[in-house]
């Protein structure tokens, strides 16, 4: 298996760090309207994991598909990849909606937090566009050595 690439692992943490900032926002609203309970931690739980799970797996796929040359198969990976992504998605919803253990809202709302967190990307970091198009070019430049390799 390969190695996944620092700029997948430093971007995943950023939407780690505020999926947990939002978790705690949205603990909190729970907490003051009265409505808190542990189906709430739960289901925040599980809708945290699975986005950011879900973003991992799209880096890791997009640094499989950069390091590929045939276009048949990058197409099919990221196909392949975005169906199962969305059914981990959907079983999360699903598991939140029907499972007692998980507060229905505290389960759905955080499935957004990753897209949140993508949106405020750019604003932390002015030169993002710079550095992320130099990490695409090197997971790239790795790929073909390692095809290189192994022809």
């Amino acid at each position: 298996m390969k190695k996944i690439d620092k700029t997948i692992l430093r971007e995943t943490y950023f939407i780690g760090a505020w999926v947990l900032i939002l978790s705690a926002l949205m603990q909190s609203v729970f907490l003051i309207i009265g409505k808190w309970d542990y189906t709430v931690l739960l289901g925040n739980l599980l809708s945290a994991m699975c986005g950011i799970l879900n973003f991992l797996f799209l880096g890791m796929t997009v640094q499989r598909a950069i390091a590929s040359k045939d276009e048949k198969y990058v197409k099919n990976l990221m196909r392949l990849s975005q169906a199962l992504r969305l059914l981990l998605v959907l079983c999360v919803a699903v598991l939140g909606a029907t499972i007692p253990i998980f507060n229905l809202w505290a389960t759905l709302i955080p499935l957004f937090f990753t897209r949140i967190a993508i949106t405020i990307r750019p604003f932390f970091n002015n030169k993002m566009g710079t550095e992320a198009n130099m990490n695409l070019s090197a997971i790239a430049d790795e790929g073909k050595e390692e095809e290189d390799e192994q022809s």
